[in-house]
């Protein structure tokens, strides 16, 4: 079977769509059977708890430094964050602990409240 890559405007524009037999055929797969599949699949290999978690940070991570308009190192500066540990994570290479995370939430929410305690720590 040959790849076609789409791009995602592409594919919402027009999904795939399944025959009523191929549907039929996927139906009837079980659990044991796509878990087979899935595993033979060198494509597409199964993740372990933590690299779902690690892409699952990087991912909002990612997007709440994306919502503030700025760079990484803009980012990292402006609240006070260790460049290459915000870069390892949104890389999916490190996975925040508890506290890195809160922390993000609080800049999530409120961030002119965090820069504006920070500005007066530095002061």
């Amino acid at each position: 079977m040959a790849i076609v890559r789409k791009t995602l405007a592409e594919l919402r524009a027009s999904p795939p769509r399944f025959s009523p037999e191929e549907r039929a055929r996927l139906l009837a797969l079980t659990d044991e059977e796509i878990e087979r599949v899935a595993a033979s699949d060198p494509d597409n290999p199964i993740r372990t708890r933590e690299e779902i978690a690690r892409m699952v940070s990087a991912t909002r991570v990612r997007r709440a430094r994306e919502r503030s308009g700025l760079s990484q190192d803009a980012f990292a500066r402006q609240f006070r964050l260790d460049p290459a540990r915000l870069a390892e994570i949104e890389a999916g290479r490190l996975l925040p602990d508890e506290t890195f995370l809160a922390y993000l939430t609080v800049i999530e929410k409120e961030p002119e409240v965090v820069r504006r305690a920070l500005a007066r720590d530095a002061g």
